[in-house]
């Protein structure tokens, strides 16, 4: 069995499918009060409501090169059909989208085989702030949930809280924690824990890494030192690299995630506090533009609020 693939029945459970919906509520309610207002007065599909739609992707935090690629598909399918109605646009826009996100979401995580990866290795990265630490816990809990052995490491040596946090986390949902002292070397630490999970034939790691967006090169060296040190344990560790994103911030997390994939090999994507903000449309937007498939949305504070991403589903939702 693959090792994601306990997901599948939960995660379309009648339960996930609303968090989905209530957490993308306010992405929902700013997108389309934006869009009747494009459409107004209008019965066909003009250049004028083009325009506007233009604006409305750009504004939902889409991104503009995501957004004049939505354009110029819809245009395709105006000059293809000759009259298209305001009325229809809703629908040929979901299509576009969800097509969009299949294109550049190859992977379907749940149907991912670990095979020979045991321990299979997660490395999370990302600024501080963005829901790091809390999106390793919901993770953590789970995996635990399934009934697969869970180790954490605490490799953010350089804040005593993210030790600290990591440390609760471990407490909450009954995980074992692999921590040194604050200001210790994070590769020693990611050493430490996957020997530990070696030796104790755990199924999962997960590393936590400092969160700040310190040089380029700076931040390049050391993960770069990090999995070198993983490597020495487990020859192709990590299996995962996996940005978490703060989906509150907008463009904001366009550029942290331009930075963290150019200092190292992300991925994949986690996308978090969706549930309190307008700017859902950046999930678009990054997938769009990096072609490194979200893989994780948070949707809400509960445990269970972390949701393994269906692009379908998303989409979905966002047009209910």
């Amino acid at each position: 069995m693959g090792l994601f693939d306990f997901f599948k029945k939960k995660e379309t459970a009648p339960e996930a499918q609303e968090a989905l919906d209530k957490g993308l509520e306010k992405t929902k309610e700013g997108f389309f009060s934006k869009l009747t207002k494009a459409v107004a007065g209008k019965s066909t599909v003009d250049d004028d409501v083009l325009d506007n739609l233009e604006e409305v992707l750009v504004t939902s935090d889409v991104g503009v090169t995501t957004t004049l690629k939505i354009i110029e598909r819809i245009q395709e399918r105006v000059a293809k059909d000759k009259y298209l109605s305001t009325s229809e646009l809703n629908g040929l826009l979901r299509d576009e989208i969800q097509l969009l996100l299949a294109e550049n979401n190859s992977n379907d995580f749940r149907n991912f085989e670990y095979g020979d990866h045991k321990p299979y290795v997660i490395m999370v990265v990302g600024v501080n702030g963005v829901g790091k630490t809390t999106t390793i816990g919901k993770l953590a809990h789970k995996l635990k949930a399934e009934g697969l052995n869970v180790v954490l490491g605490a490799a953010d040596t350089f804040r005593a809280a993210a030790v600290d946090q990591i440390k609760l986390w471990g407490e909450r949902v009954g995980v074992r924690v692999v921590a040194q002292a604050m200001g210790s070397d994070p590769a020693s630490v990611a050493f430490d824990t996957l020997q530990s999970a070696v030796a104790n034939k755990e199924d999962v790691v997960i590393i936590d890494t400092a969160g700040r967006l310190h040089n380029k090169v700076g931040l390049m060296n050391e993960l770069g030192k990090i999995k070198n040190v993983m490597q020495k344990v487990i020859p192709n560790a990590p299996h995962e690299i996996l940005l978490v994103l703060d989906g509150s911030t907008g463009q904001n997390a366009f550029e942290q995630c331009k930075q963290f994939t150019e200092a190292t090999d992300v991925n994949a994507l986690a996308i978090t506090k969706l549930d309190g903000t307008a700017k859902g449309g950046v999930v678009i937007g990054i997938s769009d533009q990096f072609k490194i498939p979200v893989k994780y949305i948070g949707v809400g504070e509960k445990m269970d609020d972390l949701q393994l991403f269906d692009k379908k589903e998303f989409v979905n939702s966002l047009f209910k």
